[in-house]
């Protein structure tokens, strides 16, 4: 992980997008899959969002989750997620770079 500066997401603004394990606005932060383990939830996935000045508090752009069963490992946890982060944070920037994202109040409005 890693924490860009204030002034280098203000430069880039709304051209920066992250892809975060875990479904936002739960688990914000590092650590997602161990903290999600740790509360035995039943869903998990992974969020495509815009990089704001707030750790993991910018406008969702595309989230993907993933049901599981009782009995899971912290490592299957990690596995399953990590399945559909690529296919998030792909649709995102598919949608960004067609220019189907529209920002409103902090929420991602995207055309299909």
């Amino acid at each position: 992980m890693q924490v860009l500066s204030p002034r280098f997401v203000r430069k880039f603004d709304k051209k920066i997008i992250n892809i975060h394990h875990s479904l936002l606005p739960a688990f914000i932060g590092a650590n997602t899959y161990r903290r999600a383990f740790e509360r035995g939830v039943k869903v998990i996935g992974a969020t495509a969002h815009y990089v704001t000045e707030k750790l993991d508090e910018g406008p969702i752009l595309a989230q993907q989750a993933i049901h599981l069963t009782d009995g899971l490992t912290l490592s299957d946890y990690k596995q399953y997620g990590k399945s559909i982060e690529s296919d998030t944070l792909l649709q995102a920037i598919k949608w960004h770079i067609e220019d189907k994202i529209f920002i409103y109040h902090n929420k991602a409005l995207v055309l299909k």
